[in-house]
């Protein structure tokens, strides 16, 4: 069994989004190129995949492939800014 690498970024991440009355929803469990969160809002659900744009935007094998046959919305993002607009973004 393989273990996801949470992004170092990841921590700060979901305390902004709570900070905004977000909630957060771990994902980094379920593998197979899940994203690693589901954030709830304003009775909307929005999935991010958090990346460490100083290391690395690159997605996983498996998250290219969970990506690719998602129908739904997913977003990268590679910081707080980024993840907040994206789920405010989501529930206009």
């Amino acid at each position: 069994m393989t273990f996801k690498r949470v992004d170092s970024n990841q921590t700060k991440v979901v305390k902004a989004l709570r900070a905004e009355g977000m909630t957060v929803q771990h994902l980094h469990d379920v593998h197979g190129g899940c994203p690693d969160l589901l954030v709830g809002y304003k009775g909307k659900n929005v999935l991010l995949e958090i990346k460490d744009g100083e290391k690395s935007w690159k997605l996983t094998p498996a998250q290219v492939i969970w990506h690719y046959n998602w129908q739904g919305q997913v977003a990268v993002v590679t910081g707080i800014d980024g993840a907040v607009q994206v789920v405010k973004d989501a529930v206009k």
